[in-house]
């Protein structure tokens, strides 16, 4: 009996295993032919997916929880009835769209009472995976898109709808190619993003992450940042490869917050710029992830001119982390010091340069040459494949390019789970014309003013995003917000990329800092010091939103012009520095309070658009840093004349 007690757990998870690495291989291979080689029907490529997806989920949930003690006796039996009821379930639900579907195809066909049950049961499913996978937030996302179609005509004031039977939310949830799970943004998903997420974990696997380390590290090796700002370029060019805040943190922080402490920085310090750069790495082009893709697919302007539009407000980012990092080694009076043999470019490393370089380069050159990004994707992952067998790590274990394709199909498998909590508010924002309520509400409390509708569109998006993944977070936001900002004058472009920003800054904003709270462990410090400390670092990111909103020239495919661009990128440049100076009391010498106080003033009023505004503040601003540079040399040449 105890024997059998012992051995049975391991075969379930074998064969859990088992399972999970078929369905991750099936979806994979479908996202490489779908992609590259000829398209799927477009019913069966949503369904299987799903269907797929389902498997992987309930497999990936099992690992977690034998991750944190496998429960045995009457526990575990409960847990395995409640997956393969979930199995089932889900499955059956899947079955009931594919067939309705096809029904509606070849005949005039009405979903019925009893195609609601199934309906039901798979959002019942996809919910409860969602939350198992990734925290109640989603799961409240979906819950709330659901119980409001089912009960919101009861409500008050502008959140009561006309009402919704069983079988009508059947049809706008399940039942439905346009919105809801099935909806467009599972297609766009399914045959764009997921490529690119295989793409990503692919590049990690073949060894790239390491090279771009040390490239990272050479870069940076006269600069008092050291570490610190090899993070920060490491994590742009990681990041927007994997397009994920916490792989980023994961892959190069492990390495790199270490080496930062050792310079001098504080563990929280070390933790909290890695965590904002990694969170950057999903707005810094060429690739920026998941959430860009969907955007291109939104505004239908191309995800090439999304990759322009996105270049410069993310060089303002990590150009404020420089800033943050040269000053804050300032204050601590850390100094050059020598790069360690470890950190030297080897024959290796420059051969191994072409992992990153090739894939990227087919990528820019497939997108300029006129091919759809699913394509360019296909062929960077092809270009990848074939190039990886120059890493003498992979010659040795060629199983690591097994492993990382089953990786990457597990994260695509994840976000279709998100995916569905979100198509469900889809879904019920659609139907009941929620979205467009609180727009109307938005501009009643922002009066006439661009500025303060920016302000409560930002802080709705920052409540909206907390605890979520960017692309979640941004759809969310985009849905509720994006009706609002564009009802102002704003272009579609220039409203997604406002509450893109805020997607990605919202992983950094406390107390739900996931960002943060992944890197603070790394670093033995604080997790909640460490948000603060990543909200502080990554300010600027809260400012750049504003800075395109009010001069879309930034974004450069709208209204660009050369010299309105030169002059708007120069103010804003030294906006962030008198900005990063002010947040660390430290320029050349340590800050008074009158100073730091009217370097934030002067920072915000040389971005007002009145020129009789910003020229005086900008003078302002010239006086307040020639001001600290001669008190500095005096203090320096006082000190030197002591004997």
């Amino acid at each position: 009996m105890t024997a059998a007690t012992t051995t049975s757990p391991s075969g379930l998870d074998r064969l859990y295993l088992l399972v999970s690495t078929l369905a991750c291989f099936a979806l994979g291979a479908i996202a490489l032919y779908s992609s590259g080689i000829g398209l799927v029907e477009p019913k069966f490529h949503r369904a299987a997916g799903f269907a797929l997806a389902l498997v992987v989920g309930i497999a990936a949930s099992r690992s977690r929880r034998t991750a944190k003690g496998a429960p045995t006796g009457p526990m575990a039996t409960a847990h395995l009835v409640m997956d393969v009821v979930m199995l089932c379930a889900g499955l059956w639900a899947i079955w009931a769209f594919f067939f309705v579907q096809s029904q509606m195809e070849t005949a005039l066909y009405d979903v019925t009472q009893a195609d609601a049950w199934p309906a039901l049961a798979g959002l019942i499913v996809f919910l409860e995976l969602c939350r198992r996978l990734w925290g109640w937030g989603l799961f409240g996302v979906g819950a709330f898109g659901v119980l409001y179609l089912l009960y919101g005509q009861d409500l008050p004031g502008i959140m009561a709808h006309t009402g919704f039977s069983l079988k009508e939310v059947a049809e706008a949830l399940w039942y439905n190619t346009n919105k809801g799970v099935f909806g467009s943004i599972t297609n766009i998903v399914l045959s764009t993003v997921f490529i690119f997420i295989v793409f990503g974990v692919l590049l990690e696997g073949t060894g790239a992450g390491d090279t771009l380390l040390k490239f990272a590290f050479l870069a940076t090796r006269r600069t008092r940042g050291g570490p610190a700002h090899a993070a920060i370029l490491a994590s742009s060019m990681f990041g927007t490869m994997s397009g994920s805040t916490v792989a980023n943190i994961v892959g190069t922080g492990t390495f790199t917050i270490p080496m930062i402490k050792k310079r001098g920085f504080s563990p929280t310090f070390a933790a909290g710029i890695e965590a904002t750069a990694s969170s950057g790495g999903q707005i810094m082009p060429p690739i920026m992830g998941a959430a860009a893709l969907v955007m291109a697919d939104l505004t239908g302007v191309g995800y090439l001119n999304i990759i322009v539009a996105a270049l410069i407000p993310a060089l303002f980012y990590y150009f404020s982390l420089f800033a943050a990092v040269t000053v804050e080694s300032r204050r601590q009076g850390i100094e050059v010091q020598p790069m360690s043999v470890d950190d030297r470019i080897t024959k290796v490393d420059l051969i191994n340069s072409v992992l990153f370089l090739g894939p990227i380069i087919t990528i820019v050159g497939s997108l300029i040459a006129g091919f759809s990004t699913s394509a360019a994707g296909f062929y960077a992952v092809v270009v990848l494949l074939v190039l990886s067998v120059i890493n003498p790590d992979v010659r040795a274990d060629p199983l690591r390019i097994w492993r990382s394709f089953l990786k990457g199909a597990q994260s695509g498998a994840s976000l279709l789970i998100a995916i569905a909590a979100i198509g469900i508010l889809v879904g019920s924002l659609d139907s009941t014309g929620l979205g467009l309520k609180l727009a109307n509400v938005i501009a009643e409390i922002r009066g006439e003013s661009l500025f303060s509708a920016l302000l409560v569109a930002m802080i709705g998006a920052l409540v909206l995003g907390m605890g979520m993944p960017t692309l979640p977070a941004y759809l969310i936001i985009i849905l509720v917000m994006g009706p609002a900002i564009q009802a102002l004058g704003v272009s579609m472009l220039t409203a997604h990329m406002f509450v893109f920003y805020y997607g990605v800054a919202s992983s950094l904003t406390p107390p739900v800092a996931i960002a943060a709270y992944a890197a603070a462990p790394i670093a033995g410090a604080n997790p909640l010091m460490t948000a603060f400390m990543s909200f502080r670092l990554g300010m600027a990111k809260f400012i750049i939103p504003f800075v395109f909103a009010f001069y879309p020239t930034i974004l450069i495919i709208e209204e660009f012009s050369l010299l309105p661009f030169i002059w708007i990128v120069a103010r804003t440049c030294f906006c962030i520095w008198l900005f990063s100076s002010a947040l660390s009391a430290y320029d050349r010498r340590k800050l008074t309070i009158p100073e730091i106080a009217a370097r934030f003033v002067v920072a915000f009023t040389m971005l007002v658009p009145d020129p009789l505004i910003h020229v005086p503040a900008i003078l302002v601003g010239v006086g307040l840093i020639a001001w600290d540079v001669r008190i500095a040399r005096n203090r320096s040449q006082s000190l030197g004349a002591q004997p």
